[in-house]
Formats: C-alpha cells, structure tokens, sequence
C-alpha cells in the first residue's frame, strides 16, 4: 500500500527523534503532525484525527499507557507504540490496552513503516468481515469452515481452527496470550498459556514447511503470537 498522503501523528518528548521520523515519514510520503507531550498529541488527535499514531510510553506531563487509554475511548484507528521500554510486562498492557504494535527503541526505520503499512492494511479491511482469508498459500473459508493450504484441505480440530481464524483475522497485528486465551478458550483460562503452545505447535505442523522456522505463526517472545501479512 503506498502512503498517499496519510497523515501520521507523532507522540514523542525527545527532540532529535521527532526530527528523524519526520524526515524519513516524510520521504515516503506521508503527512506528520508532531506533539512533545501526551495532552498535545490528545489534542492534535481531536482537533485533526491521524490515520495512524505513533506513541511514546514516556512522555513528561502523562504516561503513555494512560494516552493510550484516552485516545481508544473514540479514536479507531491504528496506534504504534514506539517505546523504549522493553519489558514484557510493558508490552503486553499496551496491546491489551488497545495499541496494534510495539516497536522498542533503538529501531529501524525500515520495519517500523513495514509495521504502519500493515495496521493500515488492517484498519482499512476492518468493515464488514470477509467470509474468505487468504494469505500467503493459506486460504480460510470461514463460511465454509474449511482451511486449505496450496489448494489442499487442511484438517483442524474445532479449537485448531477457531485459534486459526483468530489469529488471521487479525494478520500482521500482536495477539497477547490473554486475548488469544479469551477468545479461543474463554476469560476462565486466561492464564493458561501451555494451551497455546501446544495447539500452535500443532498449527505450525499442519500449515508450515518447516514448523522450527515459521512463515505464518511467528512468535512475539514472551508477548504473543502474530500471523503474517501479506
């Protein structure tokens, strides 16, 4: 997807970091708006609604999770994190607080506009939901609850399946363990992550090449699980 103008909306207290991302967001062709504080940036946000926000956690008046928080009460649209907090704990209560990335600092520019291509990519298909989910050579027939890889079917269990489709519709955006839990499993296991691990080591059997070195099932150590984008 190419830029087209979008305007992206910068969060970020450190000076010489908001000038390189304005320069290089702005070589691709993208449109920026810059805020030093979390009450600025929730004003440029109302005042003139972004098509992306990249976020810093440490802002000096508020902190981000709280930024978070306030622009998800209306804002719908894609939020990255861009944090040099590289905790664990950090990154799984922005993404269950709402953010679709966390990029940790120091970065490359090249993944992080690989990361915004792909929550635009995302927000743009989140209208009404589409019966078919094709990525790579995995094809979801959700109208037809039937899975095909390189035009053979693949046979899932009932729950190898609904992990399946929640985490395609979702391609290209962290899924925490909690919220993969709650939605495959329901809020009683939230806890319990060796279900995950063996039932994405089943998915990996059944739909990569080579299970040790996924394509489509990646995993965000310690975080969750991602399935790839196109």
């Amino acid at each position: 997807m190419q830029p087209g103008g979008h305007h992206i909306l910068v969060i970020e207290d450190e000076q010489p970091i908001r000038r390189f991302l304005m320069a290089s967001l702005s070589n691709e062709g993208y449109r920026i708006s810059e805020a030093a504080s979390g009450e600025e940036g929730l004003r440029m946000a109302s005042s003139q609604p972004p098509d992306l926000v990249i976020l810093d956690l440490g802002l000096p008046d508020l902190d981000g999770h709280d930024v978070l928080k306030r622009l998800r009460e209306w804002y719908t649209s894609p939020i990255i994190i861009l944090s040099a907090r590289d905790q664990e704990t950090q990154k799984i209560k922005a993404l269950d607080g709402g953010a679709d990335d966390y990029v940790t600092k120091p970065f490359g520019i090249g993944e992080l506009l690989a990361r915004m291509r792909t929550a635009m990519r995302h927000a743009q298909r989140s209208g009404p939901e589409e019966t078919t989910i094709t990525v790579g050579d995995i094809r979801v027939d959700r109208s037809a609850r039937l899975v095909r890889r390189k035009g053979e079917e693949v046979h899932l269990t009932p729950l190898e399946y609904k992990l399946l489709v929640t985490l395609a519709r979702h391609a290209g955006k962290v899924l925490t363990h909690r919220f993969l839990l709650r939605e495959v499993w329901g809020p009683q296991n939230s806890q319990e992550n060796h279900y995950l691990r063996v039932f994405v080591a089943s998915l990996r059997r059944k739909l990569e090449d080579d299970p040790a070195r996924p394509r489509y099932i990646l995993t965000e150590q310690g975080v969750g699980y991602r399935f790839a984008a196109d």
